[in-house]
């Protein structure tokens, strides 16, 4: 398939395939910026190719690194949606002031990161991208990086993109708590920590994605995470405090990407809720703070087999777990999704909605304000499209309630441009009776360039 301005999807008898999804979108922009804040050459293997993470590659060069695609040297059996990176930076002390605004695309990752890396570079700096990002909150990043002594302007009183930076060196540090778990933001308030004098601490009450803390380590800088355990009004919940020094020298190392288990995420839920698959991943990452997705599907009831690699930490380079997944067709029960569970898997809660749109019983999802934040109002396009699926779906504040048992009914659906919507009405139409049509899902190239080339291949 070949995605313009809609798709049609037709259901399909069985499901069958061994696939290897894009490199990583998180690991993926993290390399590249780390890659540019350290002196010397770095190789990443296997990175993602998608339009995101072109747009992180060109504000790395941007701001004076090299940054070379090496397609030729893809291995066999690599996915088309993957490549490799040899950046080679001056260093973080010789990056230069670009000469126009920095384009980050649609990709909020990529502003809400390289806001805390400007901000500690002293000179002034202008990040932007497309319409969808420009509707983005960044006020979340301004406070604190504000508060360590760099100046940060946005639009609509300093909430939304274009952001100004005009950075400083040192920055002060500081011990923020975030009022919202956002991997985002700490990520932002760690990288400006590396250009502060002292410890600079970042509290969450749930822990996050932790890539950014892994691939610092590995590059030698001192970075410590401490659980910190909290009484809440209904049970004690688990949080963390990651501090980084600053001032240190950051390394540079070879990476190796491991596969997208966000990507991965569309094929496990399609391959539990079909009534005949049988659907094999390769390679994909299984950090314990990114693998939610996997852990709720199959307290759904989901077959999921894993099978880690002996080498994947190794090839790695910086500790990400690494193995292969199994998924057969199951039958699957509702579960209660709570807030610490939506944080976890806040990427995969579309596609999980579509899960509990087939399960047994009614599913609630609770505290996905997040998801109104992201390249659209998730909360109200996946709504949206389940209800023209014909799947009976509520929303109560931040809550979402799903009653299961639905019978997909081929309808139109709009991706509102957001690839997770695209990706996620797509399966949908692969139990659908009739035809499903997915409009804008030219999107999914965001973060999984070849999706419907793979849909293609394993439906039958």
């Amino acid at each position: 398939m070949s995605p313009v301005d809609a798709v049609v999807v037709r259901p399909a008898a069985r499901l069958r395939g061994d696939l290897v999804l894009p490199g990583d979108k998180s690991i993926s922009h993290r390399a590249l910026m780390l890659a540019t804040l350290a002196n010397g050459a770095s190789r990443i293997t296997g990175a993602g190719d998608g339009a995101d993470i072109r747009s992180t590659a060109a504000v790395c060069r941007a701001l004076g690194a090299s940054v070379e695609r090496l397609e030729g040297d893809r291995a066999e059996g690599r996915p088309p949606a993957t490549v490799d990176y040899r950046v080679v930076s001056p260093g973080v002390n010789e990056l230069r002031q670009p000469a126009t605004d920095l384009d980050c695309g649609n990709s909020g990752t990529s502003l809400r990161l390289f806001a805390g890396i400007l901000a500690g570079l002293p000179f002034r700096s202008v990040l932007d991208g497309d319409d969808s990002l420009r509707r983005r909150p960044v006020a979340r990043i301004i406070e604190p990086l504000r508060s360590m002594g760099a100046t940060l302007l946005g639009r609509s009183d300093d909430s939304l993109p274009p952001l100004t930076v005009i950075g400083r060196y040192p920055l002060r540090s500081v011990d923020y708590s975030t009022p919202v778990p956002s991997a985002q933001v700490k990520s932002a308030i760690l990288l400006a920590g590396l250009r502060a004098e002292g410890p600079t601490t970042v509290r969450e009450t749930v822990a996050t994605r932790d890539h950014t803390e892994r691939m610092l380590r590995a590059r030698g800088v001192t970075v410590r995470t401490d659980r910190v355990d909290r009484q809440g009004a209904e049970a004690t919940a688990t949080g963390v405090a990651v501090t980084i020094e600053g001032g240190g020298v950051m390394e540079a190392i070879d990476q190796r990407v491991p596969g997208d288990v966000s990507g991965a995420a569309f094929w496990l839920v399609a391959g539990s809720i079909h009534p005949d698959a049988d659907l094999t991943l390769r390679g994909v990452g299984l950090n314990p703070t990114r693998r939610a997705v996997i852990d709720l599907l199959r307290s759904m009831g989901a077959d999921i087999e894993e099978r880690p690699t002996e080498d994947g930490p190794v090839e790695a380079g910086v500790g990400e777990p690494i193995g292969d997944l199994r998924v057969r067709s199951s039958v699957i029960r509702s579960i209660d999704i709570d807030p610490a569970a939506v944080a976890a898997a806040i990427d995969e809660i579309p596609v999980l909605c579509l899960a509990a749109a087939l399960a047994a019983g009614v599913t609630t999802i609770r505290g996905a304000g997040e998801l109104r934040h992201k390249e659209s109002d998730r909360i109200a396009g996946t709504v949206a499209g389940l209800r023209a699926l014909g799947v009976e779906v509520s929303v109560s504040g931040d809550d979402i309630r799903i009653s299961g048992g639905a019978r997909l009914r081929g309808s139109t659906t709009d991706s509102i441009d957001d690839h997770r919507l695209a990706m996620t009405f797509a399966v949908a139409g692969l139990l659908a009776t009739g035809e499903t049509t997915v409009l804008r899902p030219a999107s999914a190239a965001i973060s999984y360039p070849g999706f419907f080339d793979d849909l293609g291949r394993v439906a039958s």
